[in-house]
């Protein structure tokens, strides 16, 4: 199944929604879910508005939302979306921002779209591989950790993980070409995707955090595993993804640093 210039459509207007209110929110407008954890009225809006539109594209497809305006999750297509991916950017007026959906069809991701509105950049991926605004995108060709950009993020809310999470990250602030934290995983994963970065790790995300960005990875020549390597990365809380080539010399370093059973 091919990505529809429909849906191409819809994920571009719900980013301009984000984009006219970027930054420009009152506090009553502001929602605190937990301790660093925001939702806004604009992504209630932003995901009903894809809901609405994406459902009509495909009847009786179902849902799996990050603030659950909506949730159907038994049907052959299900919709995973993730209306802000950057919250805390978004509010404080601050890109990357980014709207997130992918497609399931039977448990199998189909399509992966990411918007990032503030460069205008529209990521998507189906079958036929990967794309930035219609243009085919690769994942880096570096061989070497030691050589490799790596994008990561820190935990808001699980910290069971921070002090073997620490250790990684001041292993790979010493073995690599430096570290990045943007602030939204969803653009983390297809600038990885495009080869802006040569990996991304992180732990304590949720399925519409990284489902359509994981997507465009593997579309776009890369690799997406869990820490050790295995293949509970979609549900099970953690992500590296990579170019590929550096992906077994970057699992072994996270088994290592951060002590891993295997």
């Amino acid at each position: 199944m091919k990505i529809t210039e429909e849906a191409l459509e819809i994920i571009r207007r719900a980013g301009n929604m984000v984009r006219q209110h970027h930054g420009k929110l009152s506090a009553r407008q502001i929602e605190h879910k937990g301790t660093h954890d925001f939702v806004t009225e604009i992504d209630k809006k932003v995901e009903k508005f894809l809901a609405e539109n994406l459902g009509a594209l495909i009847p009786g497809s179902g849902f799996l939302t990050e603030e659950k305006t909506v949730e159907e999750l038994d049907a052959e297509y299900v919709w995973i979306i993730d209306p802000i991916d950057g919250t805390t950017n978004f509010i404080h007026g601050l890109y990357p921002v980014a709207v997130s959906v992918a497609l399931q069809y039977r448990g199998r991701t189909v399509w992966g779209m990411v918007y990032e509105p503030g460069l205008d950049e529209l990521f998507y991926a189906d079958e036929t591989g990967a794309y930035l605004n219609g243009n085919p995108v690769k994942v880096s060709d570096e061989t070497s950790l030691d050589r490799s950009l790596i994008a990561t993020g820190f935990p808001y809310k699980n910290y069971d993980k921070l002090d073997a999470y620490m250790n990684s990250f001041r292993y790979l602030m010493f073995h690599t070409a430096g570290i990045r934290r943007l602030g939204s995983a969803a653009a983390d994963l297809v600038y990885v995707a495009c080869g802006r970065m040569d990996g991304f790790y992180e732990y304590g995300l949720s399925p519409w955090d990284v489902a359509a960005g994981a997507f465009i990875v593997r579309q776009a020549g890369g690799r997406v595993t869990d820490f050790r390597g295995g293949t509970d990365w979609l549900y099970g809380g953690e992500i590296l993804a990579t170019n590929k080539k550096i992906h077994d010399e970057f699992v072994q370093t996270l088994i290592k640093t951060m002590k891993l059973s295997v």
